[in-house]
């Protein structure tokens, strides 16, 4: 497995996740961090872009994965990123972190985050 990355840290999504009506009706942001591992060699070796993943596109995949379909859990929000980067076929790994920074929770906080790492391997053994 590779140990080269591209990283994409703070992307400001609003949509309307949440189990309460509130949440899917008002929206709010939601804050995504990517970290995808391929390996840069190929592109490297001859500075070809369709070689790696581009990390513009990427964001905005990911941006659209996350307006869609809302869902209750950040949880599945977090699987469904995963399965978007994974689909590129450079991808061999990824960890996804989706922070709800507005979630409803009483007591004070900061952030409120759930982190997955997901490998080709695990989603093509999900899929059969």
């Amino acid at each position: 497995m590779s140990t080269d990355s591209i990283t994409l840290t703070g992307l400001r999504i609003t949509a309307h996740h949440g189990v309460f009506d509130f949440e899917r009706e008002n929206g709010q942001e939601f804050v995504i961090d990517v970290t995808v591992w391929l390996d840069f060699r190929a592109a490297a070796s001859g500075d070809d872009l369709t070689r790696t993943i581009h990390y513009g596109e990427l964001a905005v995949e990911v941006a659209d994965a996350v307006r869609r379909d809302p869902v209750d859990l950040i949880e599945t929000l977090a699987e469904r990123i995963a399965d978007v980067v994974l689909a590129h076929d450079a991808a061999e790994r990824v960890l996804v972190t989706v922070h709800k920074p507005q979630a409803p929770v009483e007591i004070p906080f900061a952030d409120v985050s759930v982190q997955i790492e997901r490998t080709r391997a695990q989603t093509e053994r999900s899929r059969a």
